[in-house]
């Protein structure tokens, strides 16, 4: 477990690069996106994850609200982390950012240009595959998709690669054969699985940063717990800012998707407070304690 007493950044450096360690999403935003999106930025969050899968994401609303409030803040582009995704034709609906019949390599070029078109940017700070082609294992397709990827790192269109939606036998074999390395893995995250630790141990074990999502919605039972309302209320504080200042102190990285004012500045005050051990052990095993 980490340190529960040191002080959580808002930034880390990762393999050279400044990441933010909260990150706004802004999946199902859709005709809300661009607001939203310019409300976490004034607000204070300086990451921003999309996709470019219009199915899920607006991802050029996400890049108008981005271009608004780098305007308003008086930011540079430089001061915020931007992470899209490219995402299979069997996660998309008919608005594709690429040609379906173009071999895999295309698709993600083409699917890139798209993204940095939508976001008014020359690079991106992290870009990520959507999730492998298949459940068991990588398959020729995930491999070349990757080969792009790394491609595109070494051109410096972008800083760092990763991967989502992935088991522990997917991640192992990229940490195994891939000349680069994910950086970061972003998967959905359930107490059920300990807060996915086997993916995450292997994380901390090859430098790679764990992403998580749906940390609140996504374990709706095990958060309703009398135990947990009551750390929150011993520390002045909400269930939510609870599991976020859990998953800082993990050392994940986590996402939120909050749709208010109040609720992103409740987000973003999770580092002004800390849980000790024993809250940690609690919510680590929040689902299998029958207490």
């Amino acid at each position: 477990m980490s340190d529960t007493s040191r002080q959580i950044n808002r930034y880390v450096t990762h393999r050279g690069i400044k990441v933010p360690t909260f990150l706004y999403g802004t999946a199902w935003k859709e005709a809300q996106t661009e607001k939203l999106t310019q409300q976490a930025v004034t607000t204070g969050f300086r990451g921003i994850d999309t996709a470019n899968q219009r199915m899920h994401y607006y991802e050029a609303g996400v890049g108008e609200g981005v271009q608004q409030a780098l305007i308003e803040m008086s930011l540079d582009r430089g001061d915020l982390f931007l992470q899209s995704k490219f995402t299979y034709v069997n996660s998309q609906d008919h608005r594709l950012p690429y040609d379906p019949k173009a071999d895999y390599s295309t698709q993600v070029l083409q699917s890139f240009e798209s993204s940095l078109a939508h976001l008014n940017t020359t690079y991106l700070d992290s870009y990520l595959l959507h999730g492998p082609s298949v459940n068991q294992g990588l398959s020729a397709a995930d491999w070349e998709v990757w080969r792009t990827l790394q491609t595109l790192q070494k051109a410096g269109s972008v800083k760092l690669i990763g991967v989502s939606n992935v088991g522990f036998d997917q991640l192992k074999l990229l940490v195994d054969k891939a000349e680069i390395m994910p950086a970061f893995v972003q998967n959905r995250c359930f107490a059920r699985t300990k807060w996915d630790v086997r993916i995450r141990e292997l994380c901390h074990a090859h430098d790679i940063r764990y992403q998580g999502f749906s940390l609140l919605t996504a374990n709706v039972t095990e958060l309703s717990r009398p135990e947990v309302h009551q750390i929150a209320e011993r520390l002045n504080c909400s269930v939510p800012q609870v599991v976020f200042r859990f998953a800082l102190q993990l050392g994940m990285i986590p996402l939120t998707g909050s749709t208010s004012q109040r609720h992103m500045e409740e987000d973003l005050e999770v580092y002004d407070f800390e849980l000790n051990e024993a809250d940690m052990d609690l919510i680590e095993n929040i689902a299998f304690d029958n207490a």
